[in-house]
Formats: structure tokens, sequence, C-alpha cells
């Protein structure tokens, strides 16, 4: 008991008044009622005052909507028409200041990229191309937009809805066997090679010059675009290749570069798949601070075996990085390299 009787004597020894106590934490609650409220009052207010600032963004008419089968169609619309289409269905928390900036920049970008309600003014090929770039965007992870779908889970594309929008794109595409004009093509393409003149290298209007030794390249990867009947095979110069093999491609180091090769599909009658007329090579080429305003990538593209450059004016790479931007987590790459 003695001890005890010690123990709370000494407790009351150094036990602050209650007035002492509360007096430590008057400087702090003078700080607070002087900074802290003031500064959550002048966010409020700004807050409120952003609901008045909003940029517009208007619904124009349909003038054709995209049709398909009603379970290819309730997918798009569920995972795409809020920003590619004429038809945008805005929550009401899209539509609260900050987040209803960003979601109309999307909508402007996703209605310039594809839109569904303006459907009759693509060409019949210029569909099939939207379509493959689409699901192929989806495939990649790409789309529907990451932060979009964390607000929207509707939106998110499962692996059956992919099946489904695969098998659609696949019916619409229509080539015949041993197809007589891409053999002719091939033919007319072989009897009239063109040489290339190792002096006079073709340059793009951005000022990269055709590389001919991607040919000794490794391949990186392949693709099969059956929407416009080509193949494709990636190539990848020494830093590529290197990039692949310690796995340090996001981001892609300086100095990476890949060509992509492109061919006629021909395939026969008993499904055997060659290359035939050759149409064209597009390059990438990694460079941070040279191509910085288009987040670090030049593009160049070479047409037909004259090797013609793509681009009427330099700014012809807009249309180039506005396909790869939806890429932009695997540092605007669409190409997933094939490992051993």
């Amino acid at each position: 008991m003695a001890n005890l009787s010690n123990q709370f004597a000494a407790y009351r020894t150094f036990r602050l008044p209650d007035r002492d106590l509360l007096n430590l934490f008057v400087p702090e609650i003078i700080i607070m009622k002087k900074y802290f409220l003031p500064a959550v009052s002048f966010i409020v207010v700004l807050l409120v005052s952003l609901q008045f600032f909003r940029p517009r963004l208007d619904d124009p008419p349909v003038t054709q909507d995209f049709q398909a089968p009603k379970a290819v169609k309730n997918i798009l619309v569920r995972a795409c028409y809020d920003c590619h289409s004429n038809e945008t269905k805005l929550r009401w928390y899209d539509q609260v200041q900050p987040v209803y900036w960003q979601v109309a920049a999307h909508v402007r970008d996703g209605r310039k990229g594809l839109n569904f309600s303006n459907w009759d003014k693509l060409a019949p090929a210029d569909r099939k191309a939207k379509l493959w770039e689409a699901v192929n965007q989806i495939e990649q992870g790409a789309m529907p937009v990451k932060s979009y779908q964390v607000v929207h889970p509707n939106a998110r594309v499962s692996p059956k809805d992919l099946i489904v929008l695969k098998k659609y794109l696949t019916s619409m595409i229509h080539d015949l066997p041993e197809d007589t004009a891409k053999i002719n093509a091939f033919e007319h393409q072989r009897k009239s090679l063109v040489s290339v003149d190792r002096q006079k290298l073709p340059k793009t209007l951005n000022d990269i010059t055709y590389l001919p030794d991607y040919k000794n390249w490794q391949v990186i990867s392949t693709s099969d675009r059956f929407d416009n009947g080509t193949m494709r095979v990636i190539y990848g110069n020494d830093i590529a290749v290197n990039a692949v093999k310690t796995n340090h491609n996001n981001p892609w180091p300086d100095g990476t570069i890949f060509a992509k090769a492109a061919w006629d599909k021909l395939e026969d009658r008993n499904g055997n798949v060659t290359t035939g007329a050759f149409k064209q090579v597009e390059y990438m080429i990694k460079n941070a601070e040279k191509y910085r305003s288009t987040n670090g990538w030049g593009f160049a593209r070479f047409k037909t075996p004259k090797l013609t450059p793509y681009g009427k004016t330099a700014i012809f790479t807009t249309e180039c990085m506005n396909c790869h931007k939806p890429m932009k987590d695997n540092d605007y790459v669409f190409t997933f390299p094939i490992k051993n």
C-alpha cells in the first residue's frame, strides 16, 4: 500500500493542472483558426466558383449511327459512346469541376479519333480500319481509359466481350482466296523492282532519312491487319533488342528504333499465307529531347518500293501521335515484344 501511495503522489507531483494543460494547446488552436480555416474556406469558395466556368460541350446531330448486331452494339455503346459519339451521357459526378474539364477534353479528343455518330463520313475501308484500331486498343488495355473505368465500372470490356468484338470484326473481312488483284500487283512489283540509291536516300518532312539496313535487324514482333489484308513485321535495332532482353522497355531507351514493314497478305485456297506486294515501312525513333513535342518519338513512313515519304506537311506526325496516344502507359508503343 505504501508503494502504491508513493506512485500516486509522484503522479500528482508531475501532473499539470488542467488550466496549464489547456494552455499548451492554445497556440496551436490560434494558428489553426488563423491559417487553416481561411485556407479551407478559400478552397471551398474556389470550387464553388469553378462550377460557373465550364467548357462548352455540345452533342451535335447524329448523321448516321454505327449499325451492328445487338451484342456488338451494346458493348460499344457501354464502353465507347460517352467519348466516341454525339450521344455523350454525363453522370452528375462527371459534371463537377474540375473533373468536368478533363471529361470535356476526353470527349473532344475521342470524337476526333473515332465518332460512331458520323459513320457515314467514313469510307468502307476506313470503317474497318477504325474498328480494327478500336478493338486492338481494347485488347492492349489502352481503352477504355483506366481513369474512366474507375468511376464507370460498367465500361470495362471483359474477355468475353472482346471475343464478341473480334468475331464481328473478322466477319467484316471478305478476302477471297487467290486474290487476283493482289497477285497481279505483286507480279508487277517484282518485275519493276526499284533499287535504292544510298547516296540519295529519301527523307521525310520532319527530317528522318530512310534506313535501308532495317532488314538486317532482329524481328521484335509481328501483326496481322486482317481489316485491310496486310501482314506486318516489326524489326528492332540493337538498342531495342537489348532493351527487350533486359526488360527495360517502359520507357524505351534513347536510340531505340523500330521499323514496321507491311506487305499484302496472299492466301491460297488451302489456307497457305504468303507475302504479296510491299506496301510501306514505318519508323519510330526514340529521342526524348529531339522529339519532345511528340512525346519522345520521331515518326516516319515510306510507301511502296519507290519509298515515297508520307505527309504533305511536317505536322503529319500529329496523326501518328494521335493513334499512339492511347498507349501512353506503354511509352506510346503498340508493339509487345515476342520473348523466348
